[in-house]
Formats: structure tokens, sequence, C-alpha cells
């Protein structure tokens, strides 16, 4: 037995057994409730959660079977989880086992799976029957028992049987925190944000998960545009199979198309080895190609091939192989530019930019800095064991002046710093090192294209207006000299709230 621990209820109508079943529960170490009365039983299960739940068929009142129903149809239908997903023997067959077993047979080696996600948690469900007939077994099985025990049985057999309820429980509990991890996974990728931009980037992000569209992620170094590929890939029906990065600029380009698409046993001098490549890898699943505006001609031309027949040949291989894959393109360049400049191939782009994602810098979304400030104080705070209580005050303002070149990569290295630096549990200015050394508000434009740098000035306008008004429309409306129905149009163009 493995000695795990558990909370068990016991019902039973006979005295006698229950008492002796009890005993034999808790000298194992468990936490044992018992009932003579069914109705009673159901009000526990109500009122507290419990491991196991053990319980006699033929009682006076009411049958365990029709307990089970009652408590099934009442929410307790979290019963049902995970198992081998392999078909039940027949009744016939079964019973011939069960005979031959003390009519012990585990629902869990045999019971079809039904996974239902959502449901009240419950407890795993073990039936006692003094008949010869397991039907009424079965029936309790198809309705998310775990397992049943013949009487009579050996004490030993029902704590094997409680030892191995209480395992799937434990594994069951896993999987249900795994699956709630999986579905917020936008916010443990650090995909944080108030702002209309950031909410839309996830909202595209969610609905493009569901489908194997190419993806292209544009966005300022540090932007997050690496988070965005995880998480679509983690939402996605691919998300068991692999997810495969490779940063285009990080490789050398001599390499870049071996690490690519693998090449054969000399195919190159040094290539003593067949080596698979990035898209062979990621067969079935996802290919995350960052900095795609590093590539040179030639590796975009063979790229476009894998984009629109889906196969590509290894470095020195004779033979074509085929790659069922997802591709998510990200650059932190102007590929449409780079397209007019002849440096990027035109059909490439348009076979990257089925799905376009792009991710505002920090310096656009300013509202987003006090919920990314709090999220990576808690993050680095427990990384490194320091106690943070709250941030000096002006600091938080100050963090959302500054103009954050580095966007949201640069604001939680200052963070971090500022947790590990910070002598106490508060975090002082001294502590965050971009306040007093860099002028905020940079008035320098940004670029030297005109309409981007006229987009700046007006949305620039626009958030200092409002400051100043203190988020008033109307008096930002007046200081800017334009009217209020201008000023909603460039808030819903610029996407401001």
């Amino acid at each position: 037995m493995n000695g795990h621990r558990g909370s068990i209820l016991l019902v039973d109508d006979e005295e006698k057994i229950l008492k002796a079943l009890g005993r034999a529960l808790r000298a194992a170490g468990h936490e044992v409730v018992e009932t003579t009365n069914p109705r009673q039983a159901l009000r526990l299960l109500a009122e507290r959660p419990f491991d196991v739940l053990v319980v006699d068929n033929i009682m006076p009142e009411t049958s365990g079977l029709d307990l089970i129903r009652e408590f099934v149809a009442g929410g307790g239908e979290g019963r049902t989880d995970v198992r081998d997903a392999r078909t039940a023997p027949p009744a016939a067959a079964r019973g011939n086992g069960a005979s031959a077993e003390r009519g012990r047979q585990s629902a869990g080696s045999g019971r079809p799976e039904r996974e239902v996600q959502g449901r009240v948690e419950g407890p795993q469900i073990v039936m006692m029957t003094a008949h010869a007939t397991v039907e009424s077994a079965i029936e309790a099985m198809k309705l998310g028992a775990f397992d049943y025990l013949q009487k009579p049985f050996e004490i030993d057999e029902l704590l094997v049987v409680v030892d191995r309820a209480l395992d799937h429980q434990r594994l069951r509990t896993e999987y249900r925190y795994l699956l709630s991890e999986r579905d917020e996974q936008f916010d443990h990728y650090g995909i944080i944000g108030r702002s209309r931009a950031m909410v839309d980037v996830i909202r595209r992000a969610e609905r493009v998960a569901e489908t194997k569209s190419t993806v292209l992620i544009t966005g300022e170094t540090g932007t997050g545009k690496e988070l965005v590929a995880r998480a679509i890939h983690d939402r996605s029906a691919q998300r068991h199979m692999p997810l495969i990065k490779v940063n285009c600029a990080a490789i050398p380009e001599t390499l870049l198309e071996s690490e690519l698409f693998g090449h054969v046993r000399g195919a190159f001098t040094g290539a003593t080895t067949t080596k698979k490549g990035k898209f062979a890898l990621a067969d079935g699943g996802t290919i995350f190609l960052d900095e795609i505006g590093t590539m040179t001609p030639a590796l975009q031309s063979k790229l476009l091939r894998v984009l629109q027949e889906r196969e590509f040949e290894p470095l020195g291989a004779e033979r074509t192989e085929k790659v069922d894959v997802r591709v998510i393109a990200a650059s932190n360049r102007d590929l449409r530019q780079m397209v007019s400049d002849n440096r990027f191939q035109e059909d490439l782009f348009y076979r990257l930019n089925v799905i376009p994602i792009e991710i505002p810098p920090l310096r656009e979304r300013r509202e987003d800095i006090p919920p990314l400030v709090e999220h990576f104080v808690r993050k680095h705070a427990q990384r490194t064991g320091r106690r943070v209580e709250r941030i000096e005050d002006g600091v938080l303002s100050a963090l959302q002046q500054y103009d954050w070149p580095g966007n949201v990569r640069e604001l939680e290295n200052t963070i971090e710093r500022a947790v590990v630096l910070s002598p106490g549990p508060v975090i002082t200015a001294r502590a965050v090192s971009v306040i007093g050394t860099a002028t905020p508000q940079t008035t320098g434009l940004p670029s030297l294209k005109l309409r981007q740098n006229i987009e700046w000035v007006e949305r620039e306008t626009i958030r200092r207006a409002l400051d100043s008004a203190s988020g008033v429309k109307k008096e930002a409306a007046e200081l800017m000299g334009i009217s209020q129905r201008a000023l909603s149009y460039y808030l819903a163009k610029y996407r401001l709230d």
C-alpha cells in the first residue's frame, strides 16, 4: 500500500460492518466519517469535501446505486475524470472475472473515459455489493464510480482499493489544476494589459489559436511577440505537439538553412552525421520564426516553398520531406517597407501575413504599466524570496512617464532590479534606476517617417490634454481647440481610453 492519507465517507446500514471498516481505515491513517443513513450521507457530501465515498448497495431506505445516482444528478458529476480510454468488457465477462477475484474489478482498468470539465469536485466512489450479480456495480461505474467490492471481502482488499482511489483522486486534482493553468495561459505568460489595444491582441490571439493559419506578429523589441506566439500554440489543438523556436537573427547565415531544414551526412564539411532540422522537429506542431526580417533572399525562397507546398529538402538530400506545421513568424522590422525596398520577398510577406497581430509599444499603452508593475513585483519577489509590501509614493507615476524604449522587457528588468536592490519591504525611487536618469516624455520625433511622426504627435497631444484635464473629455477637447466629436474620432483612431 502506498500510504496516502485521505478523508473517507463510509455508508452502510449494518452498524457492525460500518464500525469494523471504520476502525481498519483509521488504523491505516485515514480520516473516516461513518453513517448508516443514506440521506445523512448526501447532506455530508454537500457540506464538505471527501476523497472517497464507500457505500453499500443494499440498504432499506435507499440503495447505494440510488444514492450515487442522486449525488451525480445533484452536481457531483465531477466524479468523472481522466481514465484509460479503453472499452469496458461486456457484463458477462466482467461477472466471471469478479467471482475469480472475490468480485473485485477495477473501473480504472476497464471503464471508458468520460472527461467532464468545469463541474463540482466530488469523491472517488467505491460500491459494496453482497449479491453474486455485478449488474448494479457496472451501472454504478457507468455513473462514475471508481470501483466495487463484492461481499464478503477481506479488509486488505478494501485498503488496497481505497489507496488506489486516493491515487486517482490526487491525479485528477493535479489534472484539473493543469487544465486551469492552461485556461489562464494568457495571464501566466505575462500578456497583461487593460488597454483596448492589448485586449484586441489577446482576443485575436485566442481566435487564431483555434485555427492552423499562419500568423505574423509585429512589434518593437521587448513588446512580447514570443509570449503571444507561445500563448497561441498553447491554446491550439496542437498544444500537445512541440513548439519549436528559432531566432533567425541569432544564427549565422551559413548555418541557418541547416538549422531550419536539417542535413544529411556529408552534405558539407563537418557534417559527420545526419541531423533533423527545426521544421522536421516541429512536424504536427508549431514553428516560431523570430526576427524573420533578417533572413537572406535564398532562404526566403525556401521558406516560401514550405509555406506553399508543405515540403522541403534537407541539405544534401535527394528526397523531399513532407511537413504538417503551423508557422508563426515575428519581426521588429517594417516588412512592408522592406518589400518596397526589395529586401523581402513580396510573395513570402503575403504568405506570412495571413493573420497579422501588431503589438503596440508600451509608450502607447501607458495604462498597462501599473498592472505590469504589480505582476513583475509579485513574480520577482517570489522568485528571489524578498518581501515587498508596497511601492513608494510617486514611483508608479514616474514609471508611467518614462517612454520605455525597451518596452515590457525593459520594464521587467527594471522591476527585478528594484526588488533585489530595495533594502526594505518598500520599493523606493532610488532603487528604480530609470527614474531621474532618463528624460520623461521625450520630445524628439520617433522616426524620420512623416506619417508616423504626425500620428505620434496627434497621439501625444491627446494623451497630454487628457492628463491635464484629469480625463474629462470636454475640457481636453477645449484645451486642444477641437470639438468633442473630433476628440471621439481620434480616441477611436488611436484606441485610447
